[in-house]
């Protein structure tokens, strides 16, 4: 079958329209481009702390997405559509044998037991002038102020509009807003909350940056982010690469500022899900309030094969970094983002320290090895007269097969253990193991 063909017959049955085949619109069709991308995940969460009745959470699924592009019409304003299809298979899960289990693969059905299969399409339609790019319907954002959460078998998506320019040389504007999110273990579109018990649902985020290159070496951003009537927050960031003598030295500086807004700024439209009370005031008006000034300084040092990190985040505020809630996993823009936590806690000061290894170096290309350790103190949470800390520590071992017919072949396993006193929090040991194939189909 032709490309154009083919483009046409996927683009329609996506969309669930009869297939006509069309000659025009050249552009539309022969920039298009495909590809099917194939996951196998097995999750095992095992629970050595806590009085709940599960102790383990054990999934295995199969994730498929098709994702299509397509290319823009010929003229001054070029338009194109894209789309995403979804569709995960259950091969295993001990959800039905686990009262009130949190989903991680798959959605649950009425009974409690995980859903033998799940499937979602996303459109995106979008328009081009010049260097400037429109989209409306389903994103996958990737900025500091709103990232989508691709943890487990099939990735987390949001319904809204941006728009993207790079008129200006060496400036990348991008502004936009979402009503919407599909949770990465649902079929169902719902509203926006912040990352916090009980927060009230809204349909609007609104968010807007810049990205400036000074040179080939220096990255400088701005992002704003705010929850409708909620929470609003500010995002500076710097990344440097520094040639040295021996290797290099990259450092990376962020600062996330975040505050009250609308609901949020009075007592009585607060959740207890950020700022907890305090203990020695009674009726603690402040309970639940955003504010949070949470920065970070980390530097890599990289010499060939061997990449070593060290970095430092502390949250000032008393109440956690504010973000759009994203199910069960916690995703942020920030260094001490890991497996299992977050490490975002009202108060929390954390170490952070990575290590990883590219074995290209000793002639094997494609294995990678990396190793993450956080060490997180000061923490204040409710209910507790003391500090709580917390650590955790991470492994990951990746192999991508480099030629032959399982060229692009993703083998990984991670691994991560976490441990803390907070009460809330109980102590994991996590494992995945993934294979990961994605065929180019135009």
């Amino acid at each position: 079958m032709e490309k154009s063909t083919l483009a046409l017959a996927i683009v329609a049955g996506i969309v669930g329209l009869p297939y006509v085949q069309q000659a025009s619109a050249a552009g539309f069709i022969e920039d298009s481009k495909a590809t099917l991308s194939l996951r196998n995940l097995y999750f095992n969460q095992d629970y050595r702390s806590g009085t709940q009745p599960l102790s383990k959470a054990e999934e295995w699924g199969q994730g498929f997405v098709l994702n299509v592009q397509s290319g823009y019409t010929p003229g001054p304003v070029g338009f194109g559509v894209d789309a995403i299809g979804l569709f995960g298979v259950k091969l295993a899960s001990n959800a039905g044998d686990n009262p009130g289990y949190t989903p991680q693969l798959f959605p649950l059905r009425s009974n409690g037991s995980a859903a033998d299969q799940f499937s979602s399409v996303g459109l995106t339609g979008k328009a081009r002038y010049s260097k400037t790019v429109a989209q409306v319907g389903t994103l996958l954002p990737k900025l500091p102020v709103l990232v989508y959460n691709d943890g487990r078998l099939l990735p987390a998506t949001y319904e809204g509009g941006q728009i993207t320019s790079n008129e200006i040389g060496n400036l990348t504007l991008t502004a936009g807003q979402i009503d919407r999110t599909r949770l990465r273990a649902s079929t169902d579109l719902e509203g926006l909350s912040a990352g916090g018990a009980g927060t009230p649902t809204t349909n609007r985020f609104y968010f807007g940056g810049a990205d400036y290159r000074v040179g080939k070496n220096l990255l400088l951003q701005y992002y704003y982010g705010a929850l409708h009537n909620y929470y609003e927050q500010h995002f500076f960031g710097l990344t440097h690469t520094q040639p040295l003598p021996l290797g290099s030295l990259i450092s990376d500086l962020r600062y996330f500022r975040s505050t009250s807004d609308g609901k949020n700024a009075s007592a009585a439209g607060r959740s207890d899900g950020y700022r907890v009370a305090d203990a020695r005031v009674a009726g603690d008006p402040h309970k639940g309030e955003i504010d949070s000034d949470l920065w970070s300084a980390q530097f890599t040092w990289k010499v060939g094969g061997h990449a070593l990190s060290v970095g430092y985040q502390e949250n000032i505020g008393d109440s956690e970094l504010a973000r759009i809630f994203s199910g069960p996993g916690v995703t942020t823009y920030t260094i001490a983002n890991r497996h299992v936590g977050g490490f975002i806690r009202p108060g929390e000061r954390v170490w952070v320290g990575t290590y990883t290894y590219d074995f290209a170096a000793l002639g094997v290309p494609g294995l990678t090895a990396r190793l993450f350790y956080n060490k997180g103190y000061d923490i204040s949470v409710a209910g507790s007269s003391r500090h709580d800390h917390e650590w955790e520590r991470d492994a990951r071992l990746e192999y991508v097969v480099q030629s032959g017919p399982l060229k692009n072949l993703n083998l990984a396993w991670w691994n991560a253990s976490l441990r803390s006193t907070v009460r809330s929090q109980r102590d994991i040991d996590e494992n995945r193991l993934v294979i990961g194939y994605t065929l180019p189909l135009f």
